[in-house]
């Protein structure tokens, strides 16, 4: 979640901790900003609440130090905090859609794909397949989130298609704890960023991540057991991981939770009732592209994501890639790595989760973050498949409802519906190939 020249605060931006250095890079199209602080990997013993205390300025300073807690700002118009029923939209939202050439799709990368909720601002989409067979899906909401949000918003659907809101499930005013504090982060800051809902088979109960600027991650779990909670503090003694973002878990075939964040550069098993790491993290080794395109020591840039096909691990997140916003991911037989054969698997992908449907499809969720998308910051998924050797790809063929209008019934060699092979731009070809 970031980029290539740092705006204001206010201006909508990818979730990101990253260096400056990495962000001038060529080929990029005005994307947003992230958080100019380096994430901090988890420790084994959460922070609890009680050290969660004031820091005092560094004398002489005049301004608070990045971190410190701070008096809450004056009142805010919760409308620009959510993306739900009801919600605000600033004016850069437009303007990056605008913006938006979609020349990755005139490439023959991508499809020309559609929101799957109309006018949502939704960044960094997750979705899920629950415990009653309904799918679930959360992000980052609200339109001015790198200033302020509300908590954490969730929708249903039971076919991927329609799309029902069920409500903001978390909220710090409601519900939050060390969550309350304002942050400072040039200005007075309280965002939940990246949020994501994981239903644990073996607890049968539903856990939610969060991370907040400039840097603290935290887990919630239902007291239901049902995705619309209330959530609480799952770590013990309201504790919370100090630094970092974009926090994550993945629950394997044994039953054991494992947590990343970040750019996916340590993977940790969780204990068993999810109250805390269970030993220190693994540092992760990939092997880098032998093209140099890629030399970052972790796998992503931010975003963490971890998911499990045919005994393979696929390790990733998001990355700016030849001026794309995109997942990409390594593979490896261990969960622990080393990791291999590296890839950008969706372009334009960005930080978001794969998850399997109901009929065992493959599928990457999708936001759009960069000029080469056909859109920014809107709710949308992408069908994967994955060749003989596990590598994942775009599928060829796309269901006609995550299309848009002009791209369906034939009208595009990516909608199955279409028996011919014209390609993106209407010659005889199939989709151009990842460069």
């Amino acid at each position: 979640m970031s980029q290539a020249t740092l705006k204001t605060i206010t201006t909508v931006a990818p979730l990101a901790l990253i260096f400056l250095a990495a962000m001038n890079f060529a080929g990029a199209q005005t994307p947003t900003p992230p958080s100019p602080t380096a994430p901090t990997p988890a420790t084994t013993t959460p922070t609890t609440a009680a050290t969660s205390t004031p820091t005092a300025p560094t004398p002489n300073s005049g301004k608070p130090n990045e971190g410190d807690i701070v008096p809450a700002p004056g009142p805010r118009d919760r409308a620009y905090g959510i993306s739900g029923p009801g919600a605000k939209h600033g004016p850069q939202w437009a303007n990056y859609n605008k913006s938006a050439t979609g020349s990755a799709v005139k490439d023959g990368l991508i499809p020309d794909l559609k929101p799957l909720i109309d006018d949502t601002q939704l960044r960094d989409t997750i979705v899920i397949l629950g415990g009653d067979g309904n799918y679930y899906m959360t992000g980052s909401s609200g339109t001015d989130i790198w200033d302020f949000n509300d908590g954490i918003e969730l929708w249903r659907s039971a076919d991927l298609k329609k799309w029902d809101y069920v409500g903001e499930v978390w909220s710090f005013d409601k519900d939050g704890t060390w969550e309350k504090d304002w942050l400072w982060h040039r200005k007075p800051v309280r965002a939940i960023w990246a949020p994501e809902i994981h239903y644990i088979k073996r607890l049968k109960n539903y856990f939610l991540t969060i991370s907040m600027p400039p840097g603290n991650r935290g887990i919630l779990k239902s007291t239901t057991g049902k995705p619309e909670g209330p959530y609480i503090n799952a770590l013990a003694n309201d504790g919370h991981f100090k630094g970092g973002i974009d926090a994550t878990l993945f629950e394997d075939d044994d039953g054991k939770v494992y947590f990343s964040s970040g750019g996916a550069s340590a993977v940790t098993l969780m204990k068993d009732d999810m109250s805390g790491l269970a030993e220190e993290p693994h540092h992760v080794d990939y092997e880098k592209p032998a093209d140099g395109s890629w030399p970052r020591a972790s796998v992503a840039m931010e975003g963490a994501s971890l998911f499990k096909r045919n005994g393979i691990y696929y390790l990733g997140g998001a990355a700016f890639y030849k001026g794309r916003y995109s997942s990409v991911v390594a593979m490896s037989t261990n969960i622990y790595g080393p990791y291999k054969n590296w890839e950008e698997a969706v372009p334009c992908g960005g930080g978001t989760d794969y998850f399997q449907d109901k009929e065992g499809n493959w599928w990457d969720a999708y936001f759009g973050n960069d000029n080469q998308s056909p859109f920014r910051e809107k709710p949308a998924i992408v069908k994967v498949e994955f060749d003989k050797d596990g590598v994942i790809h775009v599928a060829k063929k796309q269901p006609d409802f995550v299309l848009q209008e002009s791209s369906r019934d034939g009208k595009s060699p990516w909608s199955e519906s279409d028996s011919s092979a014209t390609s993106p731009g209407g010659a005889s070809s199939s989709p151009t190939p990842k460069p």
